[in-house]
């Protein structure tokens, strides 16, 4: 297994892998849409995606994106998106791509790497192996309807 920063020419490789991770959360498939969202974060590079490859196969991937924390004045990544195909689960990559994350944000000096994920996640397990720490403060999000 290999781990690679993606860049604009691995964008094929990752489109059905988004696809994939959004249907994984209910929304429907949209290849033309995950192509362009994802075009978009490689082009400006407003965001860091790593991909796994078994080989020559994309097998799954993450996707950091920066924000800061105004207390301690420090920069953070948000580790909003995280997936692995299913006949590759269980194999050690999420684990790859979990401590790709935790390595660049040392790196970096970034103060945290914060994951979001569903109270439901059976991957919770693993984060918790890795000493990710579950938050218990109060979240709130307020969507926009219209």
């Amino acid at each position: 297994m290999t781990i690679i920063k993606a860049e604009i020419q691995h964008l094929n490789d990752l489109i059905p892998l988004f696809d994939s991770y959004r249907i994984f959360y209910r929304q429907r498939s949209n290849l033309v849409a995950a192509k362009q969202f994802l075009k978009a974060r490689l082009e400006k590079q407003d965001t860091l995606i790593y991909i796994a490859y078994s080989e020559e196969l994309a097998v799954g991937f993450m996707h950091l994106f920066h924000s800061f924390s105004s207390v301690s004045m420090k920069p953070l990544y948000i580790l909003n998106d995280l997936f692995v195909i299913n006949e590759f689960r269980k194999k050690g990559i999420g684990l790859a791509l979990l401590n790709q994350a935790k390595k660049k944000a040392k790196e970096e000096h970034y103060k945290f790497v914060i994951l979001q994920t569903e109270a439901n996640n059976p991957a919770q397990y693993l984060y918790e192996s890795l000493e990710w720490k579950k938050d218990n403060d109060l979240h709130y999000i307020w969507k926009n309807n219209s």
